[in-house]
């Protein structure tokens, strides 16, 4: 009886090295869309986690997410008692060692005094936000600050489109990118 023994190189082993987070805000469903745009099933299709930050306005928002990864939520200041009693106002996950913080509002209008106290007081290596419904991607020092816009309801039509965002991440690197659907 021989047996044969199968030696996978350490490349093949590692061709996926990296996690992909799909970041979403801002949905409205039903309130101002009546449903996430097709778009963004398939934008989020091989993501491996997804972050909402807020104003779902229903809990069946994260039910039809769900479908494609596991999804990590905040309410937002347009939940109702359903949605706010059933999400925390600010979550975080690991991803690689990476610490991701998620809140809806963190006071972002008034500046980011707020934002950097928050993200230094938890140890967060990227804050995703919601909120202005304006995508934005902002490094300050080592600390990436992430608003995926709104793919159902960007703030100003004529300049911003809506959006969600991605983040590759690899033990050595966050990558953000916003994606226009």
């Amino acid at each position: 009886m021989t047996s044969e023994l199968t030696i996978i190189s350490r490349e093949m082993a590692n061709v996926k090295a990296f996690k992909t987070v799909g970041l979403i805000s801002d949905t409205h469903v039903p309130a101002r869309a009546s449903c996430i745009p097709k778009m963004v099933f398939k934008i989020f299709e091989n993501v491996d986690f997804i972050v909402h930050a807020g104003d779902l306005v229903q809990l069946d928002v994260l039910d039809q997410l769900e479908q494609l990864a596991p999804v990590l939520a905040v309410h937002g200041n347009m939940d109702g008692p359903e949605v706010s009693g059933a999400l925390p106002k600010l979550n975080s996950l690991k991803v690689y060692g990476w610490k991701i913080g998620v809140m809806h509002d963190p006071s972002t209008l008034f500046g980011r005094g707020k934002m950097r106290e928050i993200a230094k007081q938890n140890g967060f290596d990227a804050f995703v936000y919601g909120h202005t419904h304006n995508a934005h991607i902002k490094w300050e020092g080592k600390i990436l600050y992430i608003n995926p816009g709104s793919p159902t309801n960007p703030m100003s039509s004529f300049i911003n489109k809506p959006s969600v965002a991605l983040l590759k991440i690899t033990k050595e690197a966050i990558t953000p990118e916003i994606v226009q659907i």
